[in-house]
């Protein structure tokens, strides 16, 4: 990186100038997170698992090319889901998608809502 002084107005070399370039690329290597809404859409489907008494612990990744909530039965043990939110994906597969503990990816789409209703527990029918 080569920033350059520049002398102002006062005589001074306070100034950097920094190509509009370069300073596109630093705001590119920012990491992905996960927005407030976001955050609350999983954590109302968490906390309700929880309550159920299926899960007990979680674990959020903020990484330079995609976002990982991941959900644990017990700490010790590798996650039952992760919640991945992939932004280079958003216009083809969708951002979000939900992964099971080998690897398959259960449900995929461009509204988080939609693709955490894979947890959703289906009605059953009570024969008397």
């Amino acid at each position: 990186m080569t920033d350059r002084s520049v002398v102002g107005e006062n005589g001074d070399e306070n100034s950097t100038l920094v190509p509009f370039s370069e300073l596109n690329r630093r705001r590119l290597q920012l990491p992905v997170t996960f927005h407030r809404r976001e955050l609350d859409l999983i954590l109302r489907v968490y906390g309700r698992m929880v309550a159920a008494n299926e899960w007990r612990d979680y674990a959020i990744d903020h990484l330079s090319d995609h976002a990982v909530f991941s959900v644990f039965r017990r700490t010790s043990e590798t996650p039952l889901f992760r919640i991945v939110k992939d932004p280079r994906l958003a216009r083809k597969q969708g951002a979000y998608s939900v992964v099971s503990a080998n690897g398959v990816t259960l449900k995929r789409g461009q509204e988080l809502d939609r693709v955490l209703s894979v947890f959703d527990k289906a009605l059953k029918v009570v024969g008397a």
